[in-house]
């Protein structure tokens, strides 16, 4: 008889797939300023992109690094993108929330809608069965954030998508949940 993983254990690790042309940036790693600094350049080089443009990319990235580091953040994807001159990449944050004991998708979900309700920005939130498990999902016109329970009561993985140009509708919503579905454990 064949059984499902046991969702008791706790995972070693996570497997996620990205597509080839993303650039990853490991935030475990002292080195991530150089890796960061090293995408800015790559995304400017050739095209043109004013040197002013090139600084506010790379402070608005390293903004964003050294709040996820701050936050539990593992990995920082980004799919470059260009417009107007100026380097707006579409990103994926991967982050760890340990929480022993944590509180189920539901509970989640209800301390998340209550505080979407107070805030009134209209925000979509509801919860979403992927391979990996259940996870909760904060939908906004350009983010998308996946909370994904993990098995032994470790916590949540969470999958935080930035769309800036195209926002989260249509063929960039489906690559989103596509690299979300691809979530494997590693037990």
């Amino acid at each position: 008889m064949t059984t499902g993983p046991d969702v008791s254990a706790r995972p070693k690790d996570y497997r996620l797939l990205i597509p080839r042309e993303w650039f990853r940036i490991d935030l475990v790693q002292e080195r991530w300023r150089r890796q960061l600094k090293t995408f800015v350049d790559l995304q400017a080089d050739g095209k043109n992109v004013p040197a002013e443009a090139k600084q506010e990319a790379w402070a608005s990235l390293r903004n964003t690094a050294e709040s996820a580091v701050a936050n539990g953040a593992l990995e920082f994807f980004l799919r470059p993108e260009l417009h107007d001159g100026s380097i707006m990449p579409v990103s994926l944050i991967v982050s760890l929330i340990p929480s022993p004991g944590s509180p189920t998708p539901k509970d989640l979900l209800a301390s998340f809608e209550e505080r979407e309700h107070r805030s009134g920005r209209g925000t979509e939130v509801s919860i979403v069965a992927l391979p990996a498990g259940e996870a909760v999902q904060i939908r906004t016109r350009t983010t998308l954030d996946l909370y994904i329970h993990m098995p032994g009561t470790v916590g949540y993985l969470v999958l935080g998508f930035v769309v800036p140009l195209t926002g989260v509708i249509g063929p960039m919503e489906r690559l989103c949940t596509s690299i979300a579905g691809s979530l494997r454990w590693i037990m």
